[in-house]
């Protein structure tokens, strides 16, 4: 089944069930796909390696949203964040644990010969494109420099 799909099915679920929290990011991740097809006016399907990096980033948002929300006192704005980016993470596939990026990492850095952190922006640039949508850019990026630094 297609995201698309998927997200007509919870749309109507969350309707009939009247849970606003997932109502309003499964809006979000509607709109957001609307607008990504409306951006390039030759596109009119968008790949499944575009789906998963829109999502990435609605997640990214709403967790940055709650940690600020956080800081400045406001645990009540925070909670509603968290729970939306909760809601939209049930259209990503699941996380590699530190160890699958590490020997993936690995992998990578023995293929291409790469022996220092001059080589960092070609192993990110391959071990994410490996990974798209299974990991965060920020435990990739912590994880090729350790490689590389060793």
């Amino acid at each position: 089944m297609s995201l698309q799909e998927d997200l007509t099915n919870a749309l109507k679920s969350a309707m009939k069930s009247k849970d606003q929290v997932a109502l309003t990011a499964l809006r979000a991740i509607k709109s957001s796909i609307i607008l990504l097809k409306t951006q390039s006016s030759t596109a009119i399907e968008i790949s499944r390696e575009q789906e998963l990096k829109l999502l990435q980033k609605l997640v990214k948002q709403r967790q940055d949203s709650a940690s600020i929300y956080t800081q400045q006192k406001r645990q009540d704005l925070a909670d509603s964040e968290l729970a939306e980016a909760a809601v939209i993470s049930q259209f990503l596939p699941e996380m590699l644990g530190v160890d699958e990026i590490q020997s993936i990492a690995e992998e990578v850095v023995n293929s291409i010969g790469a022996s220092g952190m001059k080589d960092m922006g070609r192993v990110m640039g391959m071990v994410s494109k490996k990974l798209a949508g299974k990991a965060d850019g920020k435990t990739i990026a912590t994880v090729v420099k350790e490689q590389l630094q060793n």
